[in-house]
């Protein structure tokens, strides 16, 4: 497992200093969307984060709403330019929500497509920082601008949906990384979240891996030997192409992660048109039940 994409709490805490630097050298990024649900784990930025950390609201900073897309490329390059990032900075990111990291992996999942080397996210998100009493501060850096040149695109870590008719075509593993009720279809999308389809169900071909079967009880991820067991028996084992999906792409970069950061499968992309691209579409085939 390479261990340098998922780091500790403690080795955080241990490098506080190096993040509360002007040194553009290391980055810490709090991302949220704070219009999550009331289930969610959510501690606001401003009511407290990890001292010296940035904050990127998911849907300000990674996303560009009039198009229904991801953020472009300039405006990638500015948004962390102005924060004080510059494309060898070493990044780590976190975040809380219905499950631990659920934008941060998105955030992750963008630096990569953008070409960006050293990203790292912390292993149980927010709520594994503050329940287990790191410190918290609310004062907001206001770190020197720097000069950011993002790469890429690299579009072999995104799918679209012509990638997805000739999965269900060749028979390309899919994860469904949704709930099981999503999956069956049963509901559309989680309570009280906006973005959502027209049908209920999921892809034909697709294999359900639930997030949360991916986590320990304290929300940091499973060994890699459990990972590897969990994606084996829903017949992904790393030796063909393999596509993430859930409703708009955020909880299936946190799949997208395990399967090509952590274990290290090549060939895996993350399709962030997900359900509310393919439930919506006119036509596309869709299976419900279990």
């Amino acid at each position: 497992m390479p261990e340098d994409v998922l780091v500790t709490a403690d080795w955080v805490e241990s490098n506080l200093e190096q993040f509360e630097s002007d040194d553009p050298a290391y980055r810490l990024v709090e991302i949220n969307n704070p219009t999550v649900t009331d289930e969610s784990e959510y501690t606001p930025y401003e009511e407290g984060h990890i001292p010296g950390a940035l904050n990127f609201e998911w849907d300000e900073v990674f996303t560009d709403e009039t198009e229904r897309d991801i953020v472009s490329k300039a405006d990638f390059a500015e948004r962390n330019g102005d924060a004080g990032i510059e494309a060898d900075t070493t990044v780590v990111v976190y975040g809380g929500g219905r499950v631990p990291n659920w934008f941060a992996l998105f955030g992750y999942w963008i630096y990569k497509y953008y070409g960006h080397d050293d990203v790292r996210v912390i292993d149980g998100g927010k709520g594994y920082w503050v329940e287990n009493d790191y410190p918290l501060s609310t004062d907001e850096p206001d770190f020197p601008a720097q000069e950011y040149e993002a790469r890429g695109p690299f579009e072999s870590v995104r799918a679209y949906k012509d990638d997805i008719d000739k999965a269900i075509e060749e028979g390309i593993p899919m994860v469904d990384v949704r709930s099981p009720e999503e999956f069956s279809g049963e509901v559309i999308a989680p309570e009280g979240l906006n973005e959502t389809a027209q049908r209920g169900g999921h892809i034909p071909g697709a294999s359900s891996v639930p997030i949360g079967t991916t986590l320990n009880e304290d929300g940091t991820f499973k060994s890699a030997d459990e990972l590897r067991e969990l994606y084996s028996d829903a017949g992904v084992d790393g030796d063909e192409s393999t596509i993430t999906y859930c409703r708009v792409g955020e909880r299936s970069s946190i799949e997208w992660f395990l399967l090509h950061e952590l274990l290290g499968y090549d060939d895996v992309r993350n399709y962030d048109g997900s359900w509310t691209e393919w439930g919506n579409l006119v036509g596309a085939p869709i299976e419900t039940g279990e």
